[in-house]
């Protein structure tokens, strides 16, 4: 006798989508750090439209399967949720990088690859996070949980010193105005990795 499982599909492929989803986050990071490691180097941003387009099939494929599967591994609420999560950080690394390319001239004593290196491994945090959703193991999903809270935590604090900066009377307003909004656009995408993270955990929470 088949079960509804066999008939209708594990719902394995959720866990898949939300993988590579999570995967093009991290790279739009990956290319992020890279780019501001050396931004004296000639500037592509096909890498961050790559990741962004990859982010977009992830999602697509997800509403679809969503209304096309009976059963799905956990609610389709929370799949939501995390998918439009993940779905925020390439959104928000790939405003940086745009605005980056127009106004990098302005921007060349500015040292923004330690808060990039951040803002990557919190994105390699929220891939493991995701891909522990198949085990729904709450230890280990705490400890990952922890890891990105105390990366969050150091990214505030180097954001912190930048916003001394802004503040120390060495610049002009223009250049004022225009740091501030690197360093909020920065700050937006950390936070969208501890949002991502934080419905992950929650989801463990709930399933255990």
């Amino acid at each position: 006798m088949f079960s509804l499982q066999t008939i209708f599909g594990s719902g394995k492929q959720f866990f898949d989508l939300l993988d590579e989803a999570a995967d093009a986050a991290h790279e739009s990071t990956k290319a992020l750090s890279q780019m501001l490691k050396n931004p004296a180097a000639n500037l592509s941003l096909d890498a961050f439209k790559l990741a962004r387009q990859r982010e977009r099939v992830a999602s697509d494929k997800i509403n679809h399967a969503l209304v096309d599967s009976f059963i799905t591994p956990i609610e389709r609420e929370d799949i939501e949720s995390l998918s439009s999560a993940l779905y925020k950080i390439p959104k928000q690394v790939e405003r940086f990088a745009d605005r980056y390319d127009l106004a990098r001239h302005r921007l060349e004593h500015i040292e923004f690859a330690p808060r990039a290196a951040m803002l990557e491994q919190a994105a390699g945090v929220v891939v493991e996070m995701v891909s522990e959703l198949r085990h729904m193991r709450v230890e280990e999903m705490s400890r990952l949980n922890e890891r990105l809270r105390v990366l969050e935590a150091e990214a505030d604090r180097l954001l912190l010193e930048m916003h001394r900066e802004i503040y120390s009377g060495r610049l002009d307003a223009a250049d004022m105005f225009l740091l501030k909004e690197f360093f909020e656009i920065l700050e937006k995408a950390i936070d969208r990795c501890r949002e991502a993270g934080v419905v992950a955990y929650q989801i463990v929470l709930k399933n255990s």
